[in-house]
C-alpha cells in the first residue's frame, strides 16, 4: 500500500454494496449484470452517462469462432501471432474457448448482430485473422448495439448506477484488503460532491488511456483513471509500453487533436486497399495478408511510406465498393467522412495512425484478480495476458465479455468478504494536482516523443518533460496550485500513466509488436519478457523485468515495491 491519494475533500456521503463496478462499457456492464444475477448488491459507477464509454465507438465487431470451419484453435493461433511472443497462452486459450458461448449469452441479453440471408450471424474478416470470424451490428456500429443491449439490461434489472462520477482512490481495511472507493459526483442528484461506496470487491472497468496522446480514437473520458488508481493502491501494472496505434484513422490535419474518426479495419476486411498518393498498393509484399496484416505491421508500413514520401498521410481506397455497399455496410464511417468533406464513394480516404488501444494495464490472473486483494480489473484497463505485444483486431470486446463473467463468478463463489471498515493511512501522501491546462502539454509531449516512433533520445526527452511537470506541481508554493476538480484529477492521472508508459518504453530496447524503437529496430529474444511497474510510497516508479515470458502469479508476495530489485 503506497499511502498515496489524490488531493480531494473527505467523503461527505457513503453507500454500501457487495460489489462496485467502475465503468460502463462491455466489461463493466457484463460484470455488473452477472454479479446482480448472483444476488450480489451491485453498484455501477460511470464517469459520464452509462453509454458514453469506448464500447459504443467500436465499429468493426467482436471476434469469436462462430463460423463453419472455424475453430477456437485457429483463433488462438492468429491471436498468438499478433501478440508477437508475449501472449499468455493459457489466457488466450480461455478467451477463444469460452468466447463463442459468451457471445451467445450477449445475444440472449438482447444484442442484435447482422444476419445473412439465411438467418446466420454475418461474419467478416479483419487484420490478422485468417478466417471470417468478426460478428458485427448495424454494419459498422457494433459497439453502439452492444452498449444499447447491456444498458437496457442494466435498467431492466434495476441495477443501481451512479452516473457523472469520477472515481478517485481505493479504500482499504486495516489488513490491506479492498474496502471500496472514493468518488466525486458531478452536478446535482441523489449524491453530489466527494463520497464513498463501501464494498469488499471493486471491479475496475474504466477503459483506456488514449487521451494521453494528442490524437486518439478514444473518447474524452479515456484518461487512464483506473491504471492510476491501481498504482496508488499498490497494484502492479504491466506491458504499458504496448500502445496500439490504429493504422487507418481519418486524417484531419497534422495539428488536429482530440478524438479522431476511426476507419474500421473491417473496411480493409471487405477489400479496401492502402495506397500512396500515386495509387501504389504498398502493403503488397510486406506480409502474406497484405492490408490485413496485424495492426502493428500495417501501422509501421504506413509510417515508413510516409517517411519515404515526405507525406503526412496515406490513402485507403474503397471506391470499388460502390454507393450501395458503403451505405449499407459502413454507414457510420460514410457519414463521418462526408461530415469532413470526403466522399469515399468517389475518392480515397486520407488516413494515418493514431493512438487506439492499450494492450497493457493492471496485471490480473485468469479470474481478473489483481495484486491487491479484492481489487479486480477487466477490459482495456486490465492486462490479462491475452494481447501480448499487440492486440488482434476485435479481440477486445470478447476479452471484456469473457473476463467480466469470470470475475463475477469468482466474486460470487468467494462471497462478500468484509473484515473491517475502511481505514485512512495515518499519514497519507496527498498527490499534488496539475492544472488542467497541463493536459495539452502532456499530450503533445507524448505524441512527439513516445508515439508510433520512439528512440532513447525521444523517450528521455519525454521523461524529462514529464518530470518537470511533476516537479512544478510539487514545488508550487504560490498559493495558485490546482484546485481539486474533475479536470485537475484527470490531468494528474494522465501524467501518472504517461510516466509509466515512457519508463517502460525506454527500458524495452527492442522493437516488438506495437512498440517501435528506431534505435533498436529488431526483435530481441532476450526481451521476450514482461515489464512490471509499481509505485512506491515515496512516489518512485520501480520497473522490473520478468525472468521468462510467463507472468509471476498475482498471489505472489506484494511487499513494499521499494524493496524489490530493479533488473
Amino acid at each position: 500500500m503506497t499511502g498515496i491519494r489524490l488531493h480531494a475533500a473527505e467523503p461527505g456521503w457513503s453507500t454500501e454494496a457487495d460489489v462496485v463496478v467502475i465503468g460502463s462499457g462491455v466489461a463493466g456492464l457484463t460484470a455488473a449484470l452477472r454479479c446482480t444475477a448472483a444476488g450480489l448488491r451491485t453498484v455501477v459507477v460511470t464517469k459520464a452517462l452509462l453509454d458514453d464509454g469506448s464500447t459504443r465507438w467500436a465499429q468493426g465487431g467482436i471476434a469469436a469462432a462462430l463460423g463453419d470451419g472455424d475453430t477456437p484453435e485457429q483463433h488462438l493461433d492468429d491471436t498468438l501471432v499478433a501478440g508477437a511472443g508475449l501472449c499468455d497462452a493459457g489466457a488466450v486459450r480461455l478467451l477463444v474457448t469460452e468466447g463463442p458461448d459468451a457471445v451467445r449469452r450477449l445475444i440472449a441479453t438482447g444484442a442484435d448482430f447482422d444476419k445473412t440471408a439465411d438467418g446466420e450471424i454475418a461474419l467478416t474478416r479483419e487484420g490478422g485473422h485468417h478466417r471470417r470470424r468478426i460478428a458485427h451490428a448495424g454494419g459498422d456500429a457494433t459497439g453502439a448495439e452492444i452498449s444499447r443491449a447491456l444498458v437496457d439490461a442494466i435498467r431492466d434489472r434495476g441495477v443501481r448506477t451512479i452516473e457523472h462520477a469520477l472515481v478517485l482512490d481505493l479504500l482499504k481495511d486495516e489488513d490491506g484488503r479492498t474496502a471500496g472507493v472514493t468518488l466525486h459526483v458531478m452536478g446535482e442528484g441523489q449524491h453530489d460532491g466527494v463520497g464513498a461506496v463501501h464494498a469488499p470487491a471493486v471491479v475496475l472497468a474504466t477503459g483506456g488511456m488514449g487521451q494521453v496522446f494528442s490524437a486518439t480514437t478514444n473518447p474524452a473520458v479515456s484518461t487512464g483513471d483506473g491504471v492510476a488508481l491501481a498504482l496508488r493502491a499498490g497494484a502492479e501494472v504491466s506491458d504499458l509500453e504496448f500502445v496500439q496505434f490504429h493504422p487507418t484513422v481519418l486524417f484531419l490535419g497534422a495539428d488536429s487533436e482530440g478524438q479522431q474518426p476511426l476507419v474500421s479495419e473491417a473496411v480493409r476486411g471487405e477489400g479496401a486497399h492502402l495506397v500512396d498518393a500515386d495509387g501504389v498498393r504498398f502493403m503488397l509484399g510486406q506480409h502474406e495478408l497484405a492490408e490485413l496484416a496485424p495492426r502493428d505491421i500495417v501501422a509501421k508500413a504506413i509510417m515508413r511510406r510516409m517517411q519515404e514520401r515526405g507525406a503526412e498521410h496515406m490513402y485507403l481506397d474503397a471506391r470499388h465498393f460502390g454507393a450501395e455497399m458503403w451505405a449499407t455496410r459502413f454507414p457510420t464511417i460514410l457519414a463521418a467522412c462526408r461530415a469532413h468533406g470526403i466522399d469515399p464513394v468517389t475518392e480515397p480516404i486520407p488516413v494515418a495512425p493514431a493512438a487506439h488501444y492499450a494492450s497493457g494495464g493492471v496485471r490480473t490472473d485468469l479470474t481478473g484478480r489483481t495484486t491487491v486483494p479484492g481489487l479486480y480489473a477487466c477490459g482495456e484497463v486490465a492486462c490479462t495476458g491475452v494481447h501480448g505485444a499487440n492486440r488482434l483486431a476485435s479481440n477486445s470486446l470478447l476479452e471484456g465479455l469473457v473476463f467480466a463473467e469470470r470475475i463475477a463468478e469468482d466474486i460470487a463463489t468467494r462471497g462478500p468478504h468484509r473484515e473491517g471498515p475502511p481505514v485512512v493511512p495515518a499519514a497519507p501522501s496527498v498527490l499534488p494536482l496539475l492544472p488542467p491546462e497541463t493536459r495539452v502539454e502532456i499530450q503533445r509531449t507524448m505524441s512527439a516523443d513516445a508515439g508510433v516512433l520512439r528512440s532513447a533520445g525521444s523517450l528521455e526527452a519525454a521523461a524529462d518533460a514529464l518530470e518537470a511537470l511533476s516537479r512544478t506541481a510539487a514545488e508550487d508554493h504560490s498559493g495558485k496550485a490546482a484546485e481539486p476538480g474533475v479536470e485537475s484529477w484527470e490531468t494528474t492521472n494522465l501524467l501518472c500513466v504517461a510516466k509509466v508508459l515512457v519508463a517502460a518504453a525506454l527500458r524495452r530496447e527492442e522493437t516488438r509488436g506495437c512498440h517501435w524503437r528506431e534505435d533498436h529496430p529488431e526483435r530481441a529474444e532476450d526481451w521476450q519478457r514482461h515489464l512490471i511497474v509499481r509505485l512506491t510510497s515515496d512516489r518512485r516508479l520501480v520497473v522490473r523485468r520478468t525472468a521468462t515470458a510467463d507472468f509471476p502469479p498475482v498471489t505472489a508476495d506484494v511487499a513494499d515495491a521499494s524493496k524489490e530489485p530493479q533488473s
